[in-house]
C-alpha cells in the first residue's frame, strides 16, 4: 500500500510541475506528454516558474534518490540544455536544510556529550546541505577547523521505498521489454541501491576518506581531508576544513589565471590513477564534491570531499578494461570484439569478425572529430542499435565505473570543451598494462608468495605421500569398475545367446507346427520353388549368423 501511495505521490508531483513541457518536441515523446498531461494534478496547474526551475524543484521534493540523479545530470551539458544544467547544478550543495536542531540532537547523541563540550565553536547555520546529509562548520578544542556532518533523519526510510518502485519497474520493464534485460536494468538498480545505503553510514565514508588520503598523501593532483575518528560514528563525520574554489567556478579560475588545461589533464590522470593503479576510485564526482586549489595557478590541484561511495574491480575486470581501452585507442576492432566474446558480453556464437566491422562503423566516425564536435545523441542510439543486434550484455559490476567516466568526463568538457579523455589516458594505459604484465610483477609475486612457499615445504613430503595414495586408490577403484564392466558384458553375451536359442527353438517348434497342419499342400508348394532360391537363402543365413558371431566376439 506503500509503495502505491509512494507512486501516486511521485506522478502527482510530476504532473504538478508540469514536466510534460521539458520533453524534446518530437513524436516520439508525444505518448508521455498525453500521459503527464492527463494526470489529475497538471489539469489546473498553471506553472508560475520556469520549467527547469521546477524540474529542480520536483527533484528536490521527490528526495536523495531523484536529487542524486539530477546531480549525475548536472555534469553533462553535452546531453541537456545550459539552462537545465544550471538548475540542476544548485542541487550538488544548496538543497534546503533540515533543522539545526536536530543536527544539535543528532551530534550529542552520537558523541555522548553536549556540543559545548565537545567544540570550542559550533555554527548552527549549516554552511552546506546535500541530498542525504548536511554539514556544519566547527572548531575542535585544540582550534583546528573543522566541518561536521550529519545525516538526515529518516532517510533511510525514504531511500527504500523510492527503491523499491524502481526495482517494481525494472521488474516490469524486463518483463514487457525483453531486449532490455541485456542490460540488466533490475539488477543495476539494486546494486545502486545498495551503494546509496552504504553512503548513510559515515563509518564507511570515514575509512574511505582515509584510504583516498593515504593513496593520494603524496601527490601534487589530488589533496583529500584528514578524518578525526574520535568525534566520527555511524551518523556524524568531522574532517578537516578544507578552503577552495568550487569546479564550477570556471569564471574565478579565470580571473585567478588558473591553468585549466592543466588542470583538466590532471582530472583524467586522477581517475586512470584510481582505477588501475590503486584499485579504488571515488564514484560520486560530483562537482559538488570537488574544489580547486588555487594557491599555485600554473598547478592546480583538485581536493576532494564526500568519499562516500568508492568502488573497485577484481584484477579479471582490471585487466579486461584495460585491454579494451587500449584496442579501442588502437583502433583494433577484432581485438575489441573478441575480449568481449571472451568477457561473456557477447554469446559464445557470436562472429569476431561480423561484430568487428559493425563496431568499426558505429566507432570510426567518433575518431574523425573533436569531442567538442560530436553529436553523442545520434551515437548513443547507434550503439544501443548494435548492442540489440548482437546481443551485448553490459556487466553489472561497471556501473559505477561508468557513472565515475561521465561525471570525470563531463567535467573535463566544462573545463576545455576540446579535451581528449582517451589520449591522456593512453599513456598511463600502456604503463599499467606493462607493470601487470612485466617481469618486476613476477618478481614481485614470487617473493609476495615466497614465505608460504617456506611455510608449506615442510608439508610436502605428506602432500606427495598423499597424492600417491589417492592415485593408488584411485587406480584400484578405476581397475574394480572396469572388472564390473566386463562382468556385465559376459552376461550380456550370455544373455544373447540363450535368447537366440530360444528363438531357434521356437521357429522350429512353429515350423513345425505348420508342417504337421498343413503338410501335403506345403510339400506341393516347395516343391514348386526353384532350387537357386533354397540356396540364397541358405547362403543368407549362413552370412547373417557369421556377422552375429563375429559382432558378440568384438563386443
Amino acid at each position: 500500500m506503500r509503495r502505491l501511495l509512494r507512486i501516486f505521490y511521485v506522478l502527482h508531483i510530476v504532473g504538478k510541475n508540469r514536466l510534460d513541457q521539458l520533453a524534446p518536441a518530437h513524436w516520439g515523446f508525444l505518448p508521455l506528454k498525453v500521459f503527464i498531461r492527463g494526470l489529475p494534478s497538471a489539469w489546473f496547474r498553471k506553472p508560475k516558474t520556469s520549467k527547469e526551475d521546477r524540474l529542480r524543484l520536483t527533484l528536490i521534493e521527490l528526495g536523495p534518490v531523484f536529487i542524486k540523479l539530477g546531480q549525475m545530470l548536472s555534469t553533462r551539458p553535452d546531453v541537456l540544455p545550459p539552462e537545465i544544467i544550471k538548475e540542476l547544478e544548485l542541487l550538488q550543495d544548496k538543497v534546503p536544510p533540515f533543522d539545526p536542531g536536530l543536527s544539535i540532537e543528532i551530534i550529542e547523541n552520537e558523541l555522548k556529550k553536549p556540543v559545548g563540550e565537545l567544540f570550542l565553536e559550533f555554527e548552527r547555520i549549516p554552511m552546506a546541505s546535500a541530498s542525504v546529509a548536511q554539514v556544519h562548520a566547527a572548531r575542535l578544542l585544540d582550534g583546528s577547523e573543522v566541518v561536521v556532518k550529519v545525516i538526515r533523519p529518516g532517510i533511510a526510510k525514504t531511500i527504500k521505498q523510492d527503491f523499491s518502485i524502481l526495482l517494481t519497474f525494472t521488474r516490469w520493464l524486463e518483463k514487457l521489454w525483453p531486449v532490455i534485460r541485456r542490460f540488466h536494468p533490475h539488477k543495476i538498480v539494486s546494486n545502486y541501491q545498495n551503494t546509496i545505503l552504504s553512503e548513510l553510514d559515515l563509518g564507511i565514508e570515514a575509512s574511505n576518506t582515509a584510504r583516498f588520503r593515504r593513496n593520494f598523501k603524496d601527490s601534487n593532483f589530488l589533496y583529500v581531508p584528514d578524518v578525526c575518528f574520535n568525534y566520527s560514528t555511524r551518523n556524524v563525520m568531522v574532517v578537516e576544513r578544507i578552503y577552495g574554489v568550487p569546479v564550477t567556478d570556471i569564471e574565478a579560475m579565470r580571473e585567478r589565471g588558473v591553468d585549466l588545461q592543466v588542470l583538466a589533464e590532471r582530472g583524467v590522470k586522477i581517475f586512470f590513477t584510481q582505477v588501475f593503479k590503486n584499485n579504488f576510485f571515488h564514484a560520486d564526482m560530483h562537482p559538488g564534491n570537488i574544489f580547486v586549489d588555487i594557491s599555485n595557478p600554473e598547478q592546480p590541484r583538485y581536493i576532494s570531499i564526500d568519499c562516500a561511495i568508492a568502488g573497485t574491480l577484481s584484477k579479471e575486470d582490471q585487466l579486461f578494461m584495460a585491454r579494451g581501452i587500449l584496442a579501442l585507442l588502437q583502433q583494433d576492432y577484432l581485438l575489441m570484439a573478441q575480449l568481449a566474446i571472451d568477457a561473456d558480453w557477447l554469446p559464445a556464437d557470436t562472429l569476431p569478425h561480423e561484430f568487428s566491422v559493425a563496431l568499426q562503423t558505429v566507432i570510426e566516425p567518433i575518431f574523425e572529430h573533436p569531442l567538442d564536435e560530436i553529436d553523442f545523441g545520434p551515437e548513443l542510439i547507434r550503439l544501443y542499435k548494435l548492442a540489440q543486434n548482437f546481443k551485448l550484455e553490459v556487466k553489472p559490476q561497471f556501473v559505477l565505473l561508468e557513472k565515475t567516466l561521465l561525471h570525470i568526463e563531463g567535467l573535463g568538457r566544462q573545463l576545455m570543451p576540446s579535451l581528449d579523455v582517451w589520449t591522456i589516458g593512453r599513456p598511463l594505459m600502456e604503463q599499467w598494462m606493462k607493470d601487470q604484465l612485466g617481469p618486476k610483477v613476477i618478481w614481485n609475486t614470487v617473493k609476495q608468495d615466497f614465505p608460504l612457499w617456506v611455510q608449506q615445504m615442510p608439508k610436502v613430503p605428506l602432500l606427495i605421500t598423499d597424492a600417491l595414495q589417492e592415485i593408488k586408490s584411485t587406480s584400484t577403484q578405476t581397475k574394480q569398475l572396469l572388472d564390473q564392466l566386463e562382468d556385465q558384458k559376459q552376461q550380456l553375451r550370455s544373455q544373447r545367446h540363450r535368447d537366440f536359442a530360444w528363438l531357434t527353438v521356437a521357429s522350429a517348434a512353429i515350423v513345425s507346427g505348420i508342417t504337421t497342419a498343413w503338410g501335403e499342400q506345403l510339400q506341393r508348394s516347395l516343391v514348386q520353388v526353384p532350387t537357386v532360391s533354397w540356396v540364397l537363402g541358405g547362403i543368407a543365413m549362413i552370412i547373417f549368423l557369421l556377422r552375429l558371431l563375429g559382432s558378440d566376439k568384438r563386443r
